[in-house]
Order: structure tokens, then sequence, then C-alpha cells
């Protein structure tokens, strides 16, 4: 009995061409699911697809776009024929203090952290009840948990997706539709390349916190989204774990 059996299910994972996205469907895919990758970069979608293998869909969508996630869920119904997973982890940070945020810095990360993620579950609902076994994980962060003092944009977006998700898990559970939350903590990514440039004594400070003493990887998330994705995970809603190396237990 393979526990994670995916085969026959389609999957959409936002921002799926690369970092945790692309892990995701990386462990989605091995698990038989049809995975289509909804994000913006047309080169990373081609790198995707060519590794995920002939049955992978990928989409160019730009969520923030007015009409962009009901566009995104007739393309898939129309390529793929049905819905039955959706994570929602397309998402974009702008490292500044709290005193200094601009409106537009403020608007462009809740735009696609919240506001999109919101309006693709809402587009992704009929399909999902009509799956029958509907599954929604959403991306939020350590940040969700605590508090840091230059992302409060990110912050707040993230701590507003494990809201939503409990509002969504409660909504929709008759609908036989489970809504979970990863909360990811520093994890090896081009975003957080950056701000290990950005930040010189970064790397020292997260292995001196990280219990496991190094940072995650992309394929960390392989086997939690197969999990909550999975009939295994069918009584598990409303949940939100964090995939840290415990850095978020530390004191």
């Amino acid at each position: 009995m393979n526990l994670f059996d995916l085969k026959g299910r389609v999957a959409v994972i936002t921002g799926g061409n690369g970092g945790i996205g692309l892990g995701m469907a990386r462990g989605l895919a091995a698990c038989g699911a049809r995975v289509v990758i909804a994000a913006r970069d047309e080169a990373k979608n081609a790198a995707a697809l060519a590794e995920l293998g002939e049955h992978a869909i990928a989409i160019h969508a730009d969520l923030t776009a007015p009409g962009a996630a009901e566009r995104l869920m007739a393309h898939v119904l129309d390529q793929a024929g049905r819905l039955d997973i959706l994570i929602n982890n397309a998402g974009t940070n702008r490292r500044v203090r709290p005193e200094l945020v601009s409106d537009a810095d403020w608007a462009a990360v809740l735009d696609i952290n919240l506001t999109a993620l919101m309006r693709m579950s809402r587009a992704a609902h009929p399909a999902l009840a009509a799956s029958g076994r509907g599954r929604i994980v959403n991306i939020g962060s350590m940040l969700s948990l605590f508090g840091m003092p230059f992302s409060p944009a990110y912050a707040a977006s993230k701590g507003a997706v494990v809201q939503y998700t409990k509002a969504c898990a409660t909504a929709w559970a008759t609908d036989k539709i489970t809504v979970n939350a990863i909360l990811p903590g520093w994890i090896d990514t081009e975003l957080t390349q950056g701000a290990r440039r950005d930040v010189p004594t970064l790397n020292d400070a997260v292995l001196a916190r990280t219990p496991m003493k190094r940072w995650g990887d992309p394929s960390d998330f392989a086997g939690i989204a197969a999990f909550l994705v999975s009939d295994s995970a069918k009584f598990v809603t409303g949940t939100s774990i964090a995939v840290d190396g415990g850095f978020s237990v530390q004191g």
C-alpha cells in the first residue's frame, strides 16, 4: 500500500518553477500526480518541465493581474480536465525596516503573498469541491510565528496566511477540502542567497540558532507536501507545520 499515492490527481503549484515550489513539485510528481507549474519566468518554467516529465504542464501566470486566478483555473481544467490539489507557493519580499516601508513596497508584497493566494483559493474552490478530496497547501513562513525588524510587510502577509488557512479549513471541511500551511525556515534559495549577500552575518546567525546546524534545502519539502495532499492526511486540516530544522522552537 502506497500511503502517498497521487496517481490520477492534478496539482497546481504557483511559483513552482524553482526553490521550495520546485522541491514540492518533484515530490508530488514522484508520487504520480500530474503537476501544473504556474509562474512568470518562461525559461525557468521550461527547465522545470524538462525535469518533471512529459505529463507536467507549465502555464505563464502573473497572479497579481486582474482575473489571473480565474483564467489560470480555466486553463488548468481545459488542459488537465480536473483539479485536486492547489499549493499556494508564489511569494516575494522587500527587506526594509517598518519606518521606511513605502505604500508601494507594502502593496507589492501583500498583493502576491496574500491577495493572490486568496484569489487562487477562491477560484479553485469549485473544482476542488468537485474532486471530492480537494487539498490546499499554503506556504507561510517562520515569520508567521515571530518577528524580525527588516521584513514588516512579509511578516504581516505570512501571519495572515496562517489565519486565512484556518478560516478556509473551517469553511470548506464539509466540501471535503483540507487546507493546511507549511512554514519554511531558512532555506537555501535564490531569495535567501540575496539576503545573505545583503546581511553578511546572516549565515552564521542562522547556523548558530538552528539545532540541525544547516540551512534547509528545497528537497526537504517534497515529503511534507506529498503527505499533506495525500489520503494519509485526509483528517488533517487547519494546521501549520514548521519545516525549519528546529529554528522556531529555540528560545
